[in-house]
């Protein structure tokens, strides 16, 4: 197989480990993905290998957590600095992912908690301490999340 190729076991491996990666053993996706469970776990380490897999993380709801305030901020970066800006705004306090825009004037999106306006108002003036502007700031109410059905395709079927 070549290093670019993701076939059918790896895709049931990646939309399995989206459902529930903490939860799931390496026998159930063999089961669901019909290949061993040694197979599994071999693609598991090659797709960590390859960063497919980028890591595990926890799906934190912040109000419950005792930060009812989530705010996405649209920032403007100098184009060939915003990809270099990304490590400076996650070490900010209160930031908790930032991604990267390619069209549109606002080119970096910055997502903040906090337990109130006082947490989330000195995150702005570090963003504008680093060079960037804040184009527009949106509260967010709610954040759901699903597993990508594109892993369920079949390789091949799509053309």
């Amino acid at each position: 197989m070549a290093t670019d190729d993701i076939d059918d076991v790896d895709r049931s491996v990646l939309y399995a480990l989206q459902e529930d990666a903490r939860n799931l053993s390496s026998s159930e996706i063999a089961e669901r993905s019909g290949t061993s469970d040694s197979t599994v776990r071999k693609r598991i380490k090659r797709l960590e290998e390859r960063e497919i897999i980028k890591g595990y993380h926890a799906a934190i709801d912040y109000q419950k957590s005792g930060y009812p305030l989530q705010m996405l901020l649209f920032c403007t970066a100098p184009i060939p600095e915003r990809g270099s800006k990304i490590e400076d705004v996650l070490a900010i306090d209160g930031v908790v992912s930032v991604q990267e825009l390619v069209t549109g004037e606002k080119n970096l999106l910055v997502t903040v908690v906090g337990e109130n306006d006082d947490d989330i108002t000195p995150v702005a003036q570090e963003l504008l301490d680093l060079g960037l502007t804040v184009a527009d700031e949106v509260l967010v109410r709610t954040h759901k999340t699903t597993p990508f059905g594109g892993f369920t395709r079949s390789n091949g079927d799509d053309d």
